[in-house]
């Protein structure tokens, strides 16, 4: 068996820490060091010349490549079972660049109609300035996705697990329908990471993360990244990113690395803490309801059964009382912190009708069930009975 082929046998935890390793060093480093520069010589004319035209490989310029933000690359191309990884400067870069790529003036977009909110802006309301049209429905139902498909649709896109209200889209229900019409799919799997979930091996053809969240994991840096399997793919969408500068800096790339190497243990923790706390909110007598892939009542939990390895550490529930009820709770909560973001290893509450999804419109939001009741909670790392003592307090003081 040769080398590449033990790499690929390799498990998750070990792909996390090992997967993405420069192929020489200059020390004998374990660390992938920081190529902290921004133009790279040439032994000679002529082979600057051969890296400029694509006959040869190596480095030239930061925007069009780096070693550390290779390695990056590299590492989570590897966990999504994918063989091309081109990093952005955040998850937004990712997305943006990605959609500009692939689709041209005149074509159409099907996408989910619970998005990350820039994403539902972006998609709904800016795509239509490049002459792109776009569909928005409920992916949950592959029915109404296929009736959404145009003549000029080029692009599936969905979100599965949805942010922030936690629906699941079957990822190969929706890539037979981008092969039967000769579409592309394209799966934003930040909410669930590599770890506990591959698009690209039940079908997609293009996986985005934010590497922001689970990835880097400790809330200290922001970053994009786009996984895809095929050649061409790859260079269509890396051109768009060099071409528009939305690229990743090597310090960012080597923060995440650091990330990226305990991603399985602390979405591991993370995972548990949240099942445990989906159980203890759903018997609450302050909590009208909560989503949770895990939990049997979840209306896709065997679908989540059959297409991840895992339940994720995100969840989300209504407070009784609404709104006042839910702002109540959320500046009553002691150790868990009042912030958007999430994935990190400390936990984080937030209230998306106002906040993160704050940018859609009413009418967008309640299509998409984000209800001004609705609370998102990023489950971290903390002690379990720590978490779930917090939440009671802050509950029982609402």
């Amino acid at each position: 068996m040769t080398e590449d082929r033990d790499r690929s046998a390799w498990g998750p935890g070990t792909k996390a820490i090992h997967a993405g390793r420069l192929p020489q060093n200059v020390f004998g480093e374990v660390s992938t060091p920081i190529f902290q520069s921004s133009t790279f010589a040439f032994p000679s004319a002529e082979v600057g010349a051969a890296r400029f035209s694509g006959e040869q490989p190596g480095y030239i310029y930061t925007r069009l490549g780096n070693p550390t933000v290779s390695a990056l690359e590299a590492g989570v191309a590897a966990l999504e079972q994918g063989e091309f990884g081109i990093a952005a400067a955040s998850g937004m870069a990712a997305i943006s660049t990605t959609l500009l790529s692939l689709l041209r003036q005149g074509e159409h977009v099907v996408a989910g109609n619970c998005l990350y909110g820039p994403t539902e802006v972006l998609i709904e309301a800016e795509l239509s300035r490049f002459g792109i049209g776009a569909t928005m429905v409920d992916t949950t139902d592959l029915a109404a996705v296929e009736q959404a498909v145009t003549a000029d649709t080029r692009l599936i896109y969905i979100e599965t697990p949805t942010n922030p209200t936690m629906t699941l889209t079957d990822i190969a229900g929706a890539a037979e329908i981008a092969r039967r019409r000769d579409l592309l799919l394209a799966v934003d799997n930040t909410f669930a990471s590599p770890y506990l979930q591959r698009p690209l091996e039940l079908g997609a053809h293009v996986v985005i993360h934010s590497l922001t969240k689970y990835i880097n994991g400790h809330s200290d840096v922001v970053g994009g990244l786009v996984v895809v399997r095929e050649a061409g793919l790859a260079r269509a969408i890396k051109r768009t990113f060099t071409l528009l500068g939305g690229v990743m800096d090597p310090h960012q790339a080597w923060l995440i690395l650091r990330g990226l190497n305990t991603l399985p243990l602390r979405l591991t923790r993370a995972q548990a803490n949240a099942m445990a706390l989906a159980g203890f909110l759903q018997q609450h007598p302050r909590v009208a309801w909560v989503r949770y892939p895990g939990l049997p009542g979840h209306p896709q939990h065997d679908l989540a059964r059959r297409q991840m390895d895992g339940f994720g550490a995100m969840l989300c529930f209504g407070v009784k009382g609404g709104l006042e009820a839910g702002r109540r709770l959320m500046n009553r909560v002691r150790l868990i912190t009042l912030a958007v973001s999430l994935g990190g290893v400390e936990s984080l509450i937030e209230h998306p009708a106002s906040m993160t999804h704050a940018g859609m419109s009413r009418e967008s939001r309640e299509r998409a069930g984000i209800t001004d009741e609705l609370v998102r909670l990023s489950v971290g790392c903390e002690d379990l009975a720590d978490l779930q003592a917090d939440l009671d307090q802050a509950l029982q003081s609402g």
